[in-house]
């Protein structure tokens, strides 16, 4: 792996479950923001901000007690911003097999000592599956525009 990606690994632990018994989806989120972190920071060389996160779809549940896997990739730069994919997967401890339990996109932007947005190092595609990840992105910013118009109309 390179700095363009990471991977935060964990147990699940009973102080994260939910009413139903599973981990809570707020918790979650709380790992993906941590990783994205992570991730965005060691891509920028400094702090970063979360601006956004979006499409966040739950696809199973995660069970106390299991192997939380937490994988965050930049697929996209901007002149101040990194959007990451990030995916979790869980798995008991002892079986090999893991399953994807969350996927969302993160955004992140560089800010330097003053709290100002700082420029970050330009990511270029190049493999096939690079080149599709940010044709990706590019294709969720174009309909976050629309939404954010949508949206404007009731503030």
């Amino acid at each position: 792996m390179s700095a363009r990606e990471l991977t935060l690994q964990f147990l699940a632990e009973p102080a994260d479950v939910n009413f139903g018994g599973k981990v809570h989806g707020g918790m979650v989120m709380k790992w993906i923001d941590q990783a994205g972190y992570a991730c965005a920071a060691g891509w920028c060389g400094g702090y970063a901000v979360t601006v956004y996160v979006g499409g966040i779809r739950f696809l199973r549940p995660i069970q106390i007690g299991q192997l939380v896997e937490v994988h965050a990739k930049v697929i996209h730069t901007g002149t101040t911003s990194m959007h990451l994919a990030v995916d979790v997967y869980s798995r008991h401890p002892t079986d090999p097999a893991r399953h994807k339990t969350t996927h969302c996109i993160i955004i992140f932007v560089a800010m330097d000592e003053h709290g100002k947005p700082s420029p970050v190092p330009q990511w270029q595609p190049v493999s096939e599956q690079d080149l599709q990840l940010q044709q990706y992105a590019k294709k969720l910013m174009a309909l976050r525009e629309e939404l954010d118009k949508e949206m404007r109309q009731h503030m």
